[in-house]
């Protein structure tokens, strides 16, 4: 059997024009992003700046993490102690992990065979709970019928806030996910679209919600010294009522952001490529199969998944096993106890009703996961092909 050689958990080196913005600002010793005297080397509101532009919304804020921007995106728009959340049953743990932070109540929504919200399920527990808030999740880069679920926004007046932690400049129709609800949520963590091995970014439309953000994020005051804001008039409204939770961006995770900007639509598009060379040998294996994509969507992976079908438990860990014996390494949001970034909800137990979400543990008990580094090249996505194979073919022999 064939042998996979490359490290899947290898992300690609920094950018050359990042290396050197680091440097120049080591040089400088200005890695904080405010300065008292003088305006200093302003990295983190340029990126600001230049990630609004990207979104085309007005106003952006840089802190120091995906999970962190979630929180300020919750707290801004109002989310205080048992307020309830809608968030969907197939996400990472820092989503609901950031509902509790915000002192908030996760209401878990069924997912369906397509690793997406539940739109029936996302309008019966709208009711049923009263929630008010939804913290859509676009879990690996899955986009939802989001017809289906502004529809649901609509009439039960909810207030979305958009986790695109796996979804950078990606697409339903023509609108950019991240513009749909009142906040979107971006993460700069090193196996996203943009690398500064933590970070974050939101975007906002709304100028109040914008104005307690930033003031959360810990200006000290100095939010003046941001490019993408509101008015000084609207900071005034609300600077003394927003505590500051230091979850600011530091100048050098902003120097190092800005040079990948320029390169990241074509890092999407070899990631594309990267989708469908993998999808192809995992199509062309029996029992597995590619989650469906809506007409509309049209997503940003930076890894894959696939649904392992007619098998029992015991012959998935089989099927996986082979794989790792041949250097392919799978994660598996199947498994008993959570492991590095597969949880599901019945693992979550300070989350009530984990346990309950029946339809969405059976779905993601079945979920394996590729992480897709952007150095994979054609003969690379085709030996995981070969790989998948023939380790399927080994799980149903016995052998």
């Amino acid at each position: 059997m064939a042998k996979f050689t490359k490290d899947l958990a290898q992300p690609d080196a920094l950018n050359v024009a990042s290396i050197a913005a680091a440097n120049d600002l080591f040089q400088d010793g200005r890695l904080f992003r405010y300065g008292e005297v003088g305006k200093g080397i302003p990295q983190a509101g340029l990126f600001e700046e230049e990630f609004a532009q990207i979104t085309g919304r007005p106003y952006a804020l840089g802190v120091n993490s995906g999970g962190c921007s979630l929180f300020l995106a919750l707290k801004a728009c109002g989310v205080g102690p048992g307020e309830k959340v809608l968030v969907n049953g197939f996400t990472l743990a820092p989503v609901p992990g950031a509902i509790e932070h915000a002192g908030g109540e996760a209401v878990l929504v069924e997912i369906n065979d397509d690793l997406t919200i539940d739109v029936a399920d996302l309008e019966a527990k709208a009711a049923s709970s009263g929630a008010k808030f939804l913290l859509l999740s676009y879990m690996r880069g899955h986009l939802a019928d989001m017809d289906g679920v502004m529809a649901m926004v609509e009439k039960h007046g909810l207030t979305l806030i958009e986790d695109c932690a796996h979804a950078t400049k990606a697409f339903w129709g023509d609108k950019m996910i991240g513009t749909f609800g009142a906040v979107g949520c971006f993460s700069m963590q090193t196996f996203k679209h943009l690398n500064s091995g933590e970070g974050g970014v939101l975007v906002f439309e709304d100028e109040d919600i914008a104005a307690k953000a930033t003031l959360m994020s810990g200006t000290y005051m100095l939010y003046e010294q941001h490019k993408a804001r509101p008015s000084m008039e609207v900071f005034e409204r609300h600077k003394y009522d927003m505590p500051n939770c230091s979850m600011r961006m530091s100048n050098l995770v902003a120097a190092i952001l800005r040079p990948q900007l320029l390169e990241l639509d074509a890092r999407i598009e070899h990631w594309d490529k990267i989708y469908d060379w993998i999808g192809a040998g995992i199509e062309a294996t029996i029992n597995l199969r590619l989650p469906k994509r809506l007409d509309k969507a049209k997503p940003t992976p930076t890894s894959i998944q696939f649904v392992v079908d007619n098998l029992p438990y015991t012959k998935i860990e089989e099927f996986l096993s082979h794989c790792a014996d041949q250097g392919l390494h799978i994660k598996w949001f199947g498994a008993e106890e959570p492991v590095g970034f597969t949880s599901r909800p019945s693992h979550w137990h300070y989350v009530e009703g984990g346990k309950e979400m029946q339809a969405t543990d059976a779905i993601l008990r079945r979920v394996c996961d590729i992480r897709t580094p952007p150095s994979l090249q054609k003969e690379d996505c085709d030996l995981i092909g070969v790989i998948l194979g023939e380790a399927m073919e080994r799980a149903l022999s016995g052998s």
